[in-house]
């Protein structure tokens, strides 16, 4: 009997492709500005993550599927707007290039808490860390020698990327390979249509 395989998985929103070709155009936008030690997330490869589980054996894809539809079930959709560009975890140290989030911020946080929870008791670790809603745009390998960031943010533009409506959440499979993640969706859960 072979010892069984396992696979590096992430509960995540997958934005539309307008939204995020949108995004792909504001990432040309701050290139112009931002320069440095910095490597720019590939549009199509941009999710928001809810939860991420790290490498998990295959038969635990059945087990989060379960309790995920079980709470997908009781939410119906809501909207989410893309916007306003910052930095994790600050201007002065950053290692993430992101773009917020408006819209029903307070639903998707309860949701993601609720989530969060429910696999808990499946021998998930909670997060240590707030959740807050975002799409990485860009990670910094060293800020030190990275320039145009802080004018970006005194200049304080409003990037919008539009708004899109949630109606359900994707659990995908990630494969690292040397050109970067390539996403495989294993499972999509529908919200229930109000």
């Amino acid at each position: 009997m072979g010892e069984e395989k396992s696979i590096r998985a992430f509960l995540a929103v997958d934005p539309p492709r307008e939204v995020l070709d949108e995004v792909g155009r504001i990432q040309d936008r701050l290139r112009k500005t931002i320069q440095g030690d910095i490597r720019w997330v590939r549009p199509q490869g941009i999710h928001l993550t809810l939860k991420f589980f790290g490498a998990i054996s295959e038969s635990v894809v059945a087990n989060i599927s379960q309790v995920v539809k079980n709470i997908t079930s009781d939410i119906n959709p809501f909207t989410l707007g893309i916007r306003r560009v910052g930095a994790f975890p600050d201007v002065k140290r950053p290692r993430i290039l992101w773009i917020g989030m408006d819209g029903d911020v307070e639903i998707l946080v309860r949701l993601q808490r609720k989530v969060d929870a429910a696999l808990y008791d499946y021998g998930f670790k909670k997060e240590d860390r707030t959740f807050k809603p975002h799409l990485t745009l860009a990670r910094i390998k060293d800020p030190r020698g990275l320039i145009g960031l802080a004018k970006i943010m005194e200049k304080s533009e409003d990037y919008a990327a539009g708004s899109f409506s949630v109606a359900g959440l994707n659990l995908f499979k990630s494969n690292l390979t040397p050109k970067g993640a390539i996403y495989t969706k294993l499972a999509y859960f529908p919200f229930t249509e109000v």
